[in-house]
């Protein structure tokens, strides 16, 4: 009777923990911690306005004004904005396609259920605001929006709904931005620059400075380098990141996850040349608090290891892999 009674205290036990990570917080040292089980699933859908019965009053305006704030940030906060003139007249959706419901398009379909989480870069827990004021001040080279904002209400309120149907702690294996594998090379700029000619020019211009829509307002092609692209604090500014973009997406609508339009090497080397590119500057100095978190392939010292700053940006990668595996 007494070992049935541990038994089932312990069956007690274990259930209340699993239900602590469900929920994705648990206590540490009297803080709130975020914790994410990055279990994956095989697909992921966009919900649709048009099918979303549930989606109802306020609750539906947000979402509405959401995507369209997504889709059009620069009539809203671009240089002729209608708000305020913030950025530099890119809309997130050049980044994250069809205003994150893309697959393998940059989308959000994991951001509600990792949100709020810890994040190396910035070494604190974010909220989905935090993070979306990182994309105003970093893809965006513009400024924060105010957190209070129905804007900002808006934009997390859609983001929201976008995973909406994604359990918490799970990642879609196609939400994001896929991994290419890394080449027993360094990345070679110059090999890009043919890349870059032949399929990217078309669209994103000579000089990398994109397609303006017929109005004048926000890109139908965004500028890869130059005053009006991302800076060097953005995500796209990594390689991996970058590569892993153009693999599944570019040539737009040409190429998909299932149907890349580049080989892994032509991805990596166009990803070299145009983050070999000028473009504006971000101070870092606040990023990776501990500079051992950072990623591979950040492109910026110091660094916890013995490997050059150029071969952080550029590659090979697979010996800081291999080097960052041993002192585990």
């Amino acid at each position: 009777m007494a070992n049935n009674k541990k038994y089932t205290l312990a069956t007690i036990i274990a259930l209340l923990a699993v239900a602590a990570l469900l929920t994705g917080i648990i206590k540490v040292a009297d803080k709130t911690v975020p914790v994410v089980v990055e279990a994956k699933s095989e697909e992921w859908v966009a919900p649709s306005l048009y099918s979303d019965a549930t989606l109802k009053g306020e609750e539906r305006a947000l979402v509405i004004y959401g995507e369209d704030l997504v889709a059009h940030t620069a009539y809203y906060f671009g240089p002729k904005g209608t708000i305020s003139h913030i950025t530099n007249g890119m809309n997130c959706q050049n980044c994250h396609l069809g205003a994150g419901k893309n697959a393998w398009g940059n989308n959000y379909g994991a951001v509600a259920s990792t949100y709020p989480k810890f994040r190396d870069r910035s070494g604190s827990i974010e909220t989905i605001a935090k993070r979306v004021n990182d994309c105003f001040e970093r893809s965006l080279n513009g400024t924060a929006i105010d957190t209070t904002s129905r804007e900002m209400k808006a934009i997390v309120t859609y983001i929201k709904w976008v995973g909406k149907d994604v359990e918490k702690g799970v990642v879609p294996e196609n939400s994001g931005i896929t991994k290419v594998p890394y080449l027993n090379r360094a990345a070679d700029p110059q090999k890009g620059l043919v890349v870059y000619e032949s399929t990217c020019k078309s669209c994103h211009g000579a000089g990398g400075e994109g397609m303006m829509n017929p109005d004048g307002i926000g890109y139908a092609y965004p500028p890869l380098w130059g005053e009006n692209s991302y800076n060097s604090g953005a995500g796209l500014f990594r390689l991996s990141r970058f590569a892993g973009y153009v693999k599944d997406n570019m040539p737009f609508q040409i190429a998909t996850h299932q149907s890349p339009a580049l080989s892994n090497e032509e991805a990596w080397d166009v990803a070299a040349f145009v983050n070999s590119q000028p473009r504006p500057s971000k101070d870092l100095t606040g990023d990776w608090p501990d500079i051992s978190k950072k990623p591979i392939d950040h492109p910026f010292g110091p660094y916890a290891d013995g490997f050059t700053e150029s071969q952080h940006k550029y590659g090979p990668f697979q010996p800081i892999a291999d080097a960052r595996k041993k002192k585990q």
